[in-house]
């Protein structure tokens, strides 16, 4: 939930802190912050590479449409 949280806005240091050293613990969780920041990568690649700086309900329901679609639902 932090990993989330610090990709979407700031946190505490407190937080930073305590994500920290659970990071150093938790080989699962070092795996799924990895793979958060790839399909971030990707994401953000994807969404501003024609120049757009901001996401609407469109994007949204857009990006929805396309998983759907390829997971055929």
């Amino acid at each position: 939930m932090l990993m989330e949280k610090r990709n979407a806005q700031a946190i505490s240091r407190k937080e930073d802190w305590q994500l920290s050293m659970h990071l150093k613990i938790c080989k699962w969780c070092r795996s799924y912050e990895e793979k958060l920041r790839i399909l971030d990568d990707i994401l953000k690649r994807k969404l501003f590479q024609n120049g757009k700086t901001e996401i609407n309900d469109t994007d949204i329901q857009s990006f929805k449409n396309k998983v759907l679609e390829k997971l055929d639902i």
